[in-house]
């Protein structure tokens, strides 16, 4: 994991670096899919664990950077504590409602619904959510690049041999994506005024929450890991732990919090877009037309929707110097 992520501060972060910060959250997180089916294809470790070491094994990273690198200076605008302790208690609650709900769609209705209607609704959610509370608009531009990015994903996600449909894994899948959209406004709705704080500190008190809410259930469904080639599994399970844990997560809170929500909302769908990819190239799967169709519409509805943000900064920034001027 990169030191620059320890040095990473929502306040006075730019829009630009915002964008590439959420871009390359997005492509790792989609590198845990294919880590995870990796995990459960060598071992017996069950969704709910994966998810318990996943933070945990996060936490104690996260930690670990901060102690070699030492104690950083605070954000420019200052977060009172009891402010900072809701934060992280919300936002640890929000991510492990949304993974663990989701594993729990998977499991009802199968991956390929679960994935649409999780990442099909999470964009809704986040847009409606982010008009009423943060009066935030879309605009024209922004409703045909999320309606193109929804159009993509169903064509990625349900063009192959696509899954049963059933009421209570679609539910399910309905809450992950809600808890999905409460962590981005939440972040969002705090980096505003620049109170987001350290990005490193919040997904550390995030990990610490989820790792406690979700031990009880690890360890009914089986803590430890039982395989054959136990080092294979330990170093999937660091890796996850590293790269789409600890780093994205780092990178998703500090760009979330400089970014339009709609906007963080439409580039995570870059996640599938990476996991087809891999699926493809190192896993052998099929390379189909729904597979080319589906990521070219994805990437051009984040494409146009990044572009969007930018020159909207760009604007605002000019507007400021004439002002101040």
């Amino acid at each position: 994991m990169s030191e620059s992520v320890v040095v990473v501060r929502s306040a006075g972060l730019s829009v630009g670096r915002g964008l590439l910060y959420l871009t390359v959250a997005g492509v790792a997180w989609g590198t845990a899919g294919a880590a995870a089916a990796l995990v459960f294809g060598a071992s017996d470790l069950g969704p709910l664990s994966l998810s318990f070491w996943r933070c945990a094994g996060g936490l104690l990273l996260l930690l670990a950077v901060r102690a070699c690198t030492g104690r950083r200076r605070e954000p420019v605008v200052a977060e009172p504590r009891v402010r900072r302790l809701a934060r992280v208690l919300a936002t640890g609650l929000a991510l492990t409602v949304f993974q663990s709900a989701y594993f729990a769609a998977v499991q009802a209705t199968g991956l390929a619904v679960a994935t649409v209607v999780t990442l099909g609704a999470g964009p809704v959610f986040i847009a409606l959510g982010a008009r009423v509370l943060l009066g935030e608009r879309l605009g024209g531009g922004g409703v045909c690049a999320v309606a193109g990015a929804l159009a993509g994903l169903a064509v990625l996600t349900l063009g192959g041999d696509g899954g049963a449909v059933r009421p209570g894994g679609v539910l399910l899948a309905l809450l992950s994506a809600a808890a999905y959209a409460v962590m981005t406004l939440l972040t969002r709705w705090l980096g505003r005024d620049g109170g987001g704080g350290d990005p490193v500190a919040t997904c550390a008190g995030t990990f610490a929450v989820g790792t406690v809410c979700l031990l009880p259930f690890a360890l009914a469904e089986g803590l430890l890991p039982h395989a054959g080639e136990l080092g294979v599994v330990i170093g999937l399970l660091v890796y996850v732990a590293a790269v789409p844990t600890a780093l994205a997560y780092a990178l998703y809170f500090a760009g979330a919090a400089v970014v339009r929500s709609a906007t963080v909302s439409v580039i995570m769908l870059l996640e599938p877009v990476s996991a087809a990819v891999i699926a493809v190239v190192l896993l052998g799967e099929e390379l189909t037309a729904a597979t080319v169709l589906g990521t070219l519409l994805l990437l051009t509805a984040v494409a146009g929707l990044a572009y969007g943000e930018a020159r909207e900064a760009a604007r605002a920034r000019r507007a400021a110097v004439a002002a101040g001027g």
